[in-house]
């Protein structure tokens, strides 16, 4: 069976990473998604590379399974047509300034009395109210005003951001989740609403441990490398060869794991014999582990660790990840067709379903393919009529 969101139509304004990423989740679950673009620009992200030939693979990666159709969103009969297709769509996707839209005369308010059953996605850096709400807002910018860059990084050094864009693509995460809760809803009352994700919410949201630990105890916290701030050891461990990630929980964890790696005296060392004492203790625990683990290469230590029932990992770089047997047999790595460029490999979706499987076979498409079949199909427009808005710059 085709995706559980199959026959649910999606008109995207998003651009670059927010809005597209969330498009895209809703086309892997089986909506069909109009991607609206500038006629001579696209997408400002169809310029960012790296490329495959002339294909952005940026661009590439979050686009994919959508229809292009190219408006000029300056001229007013191309407004025009956004307004025939919106009684036939289900959700609406824009990741603009709060403004934009309403400037364009298509802000909720507006499109609403098009379609009272419409699903308004607007995702944007702070909101559609507050102080802060007419900022411009990137990625970075969310991470570091809502606090997960004051957290990120080793200890006594300048914080780091997240090392891919969690301000964007959280945001996207939470806005997916928000709308397809609220298509459940609609179908209780048949009304449809305006939904709004800010990036700098979903940051807040999103270190909701450091908060609570804030609410707890009135200390702020502070980046702490790898580890754990309440659970040691949990972290990462350079090893003879390639690091590993190790975690125990609990005590009896901790206890196997002494006896794993030859150290039964630490099980009722009065610095180590409870998790408490073991995380304050952690600066001393640390340096003690790292010599035991850099006696043997990270693969001898993964044998032993599985073999005793010891929660342990590598430290895997993109390469290995994308060439891990468990990734690709779980179809976390894919080919999907490219009208130019054939085959072209994709990231995968995290989501599985018994019935309604999600299908990625396309990539992304090239600029306006779909222009002509969205004009016919849905707007009854003919072939002369098209190639007249060709003419005036409409398409």
């Amino acid at each position: 069976m085709a995706g559980p969101l199959t026959g649910v139509k999606v008109l995207s304004f998003g651009r670059v990473l927010a809005g597209p990423y969330a498009a895209m989740l809703l086309a892997d679950l089986g909506a069909e998604v109009i991607k609206i673009e500038d006629p001579l620009k696209g997408d400002m992200a169809r310029n960012n590379g790296p490329f495959i030939e002339d294909l952005s693979s940026y661009f590439l990666s979050v686009n994919r399974g959508k229809k292009s159709v190219t408006l000029n969103m300056r001229n007013e009969r191309a407004k025009e047509l956004v307004r025939e297709l919106i009684p036939q769509i289900d959700i609406l996707v824009e990741n603009f300034r709060p403004g934009v839209m309403k400037n364009m005369g298509f802000d909720y308010d507006t499109v609403k009395d098009l379609n009272p059953r419409l699903l308004y996605l607007s995702i944007s850096g702070f909101g559609q109210s507050g102080p802060y709400a007419k900022r411009p807002a990137f990625d970075m910018i969310a991470q570091g005003m809502g606090g997960t860059v004051s957290i990120t990084g080793e200890p006594d050094r300048p914080p780091v951001r997240v090392g891919y864009s969690i301000g964007d693509l959280g945001a996207a995460l939470y806005a997916v989740s928000a709308t397809t809760a609220a298509l459940y809803e609609r179908e209780k009352t048949g009304q449809g609403q305006h939904i709004e994700v800010a990036m700098l919410d979903c940051q807040v949201a999103l270190c909701e441990n450091a908060c609570a630990r804030y609410f707890a105890t009135g200390e702020v916290p502070r980046p702490i490398g790898s580890r754990h701030p309440l659970v040691t050891p949990f972290q990462i461990f350079p090893t003879q060869t390639e690091d590993m990630v190790l975690v125990t929980f609990r005590d009896e964890e901790w206890g196997n794991l002494c006896r794993v790696i030859g150290q039964e005296g630490w099980i009722e060392d009065n610095r180590f014999n409870t998790i408490d004492k073991r995380t304050a203790n952690h600066a001393e625990l640390e340096p003690l582990l790292i010599e035991v683990f850099r006696k043997r290469p990270r693969d001898e230590w993964m044998d032993l660790f599985e073999t005793a029932g010891i929660i342990a990992g590598p430290v895997q770089n993109i390469m290995e990840v994308v060439t891990d047997s468990h990734i690709l047999e779980r179809e976390m790595v894919l080919s999907v067709a490219h009208r130019r460029l054939g085959n072209v490999k994709v990231v995968g979706t995290p989501m599985k379903f018994s019935r309604t499987s999600c299908r990625i076979e396309k990539a992304s498409p090239d600029l306006g393919d779909h222009t002509n079949e969205i004009l016919t199909e849905m707007l009854n427009r003919s072939p002369e009529e098209i190639e007249q808005l060709k003419k005036e710059k409409v398409i």
